[in-house]
């Protein structure tokens, strides 16, 4: 893999975490039945876990990166 590749992959699994982040907080926030009730610990462990979660999985491969440099590299 290739500088650009290592880059790409970064921008690609950073993005990926940061979703996974956004819809894991989304999703424990809407499990309680009002905004006072919300266990903002548990929101924000969740939502890290599931970042770091989401690149270690990033690891086995993205379809968003090209495993072998593209012709012309």
């Amino acid at each position: 893999m290739n500088k650009s590749n290592i880059k790409q992959w970064f921008k690609a699994a950073g993005v990926r975490a940061i979703k996974t982040v956004a819809q894991t907080a989304v999703a424990t926030i809407g499990t309680s039945a009002a905004m006072g009730d919300v266990n903002w610990a548990l929101v924000g462990s969740a939502s890290v876990l599931a970042g770091i979660l989401s690149m270690l999985t990033s690891v086995a491969g993205l379809p968003e990166v090209p495993e072998t440099p593209e012709e012309g590299e």
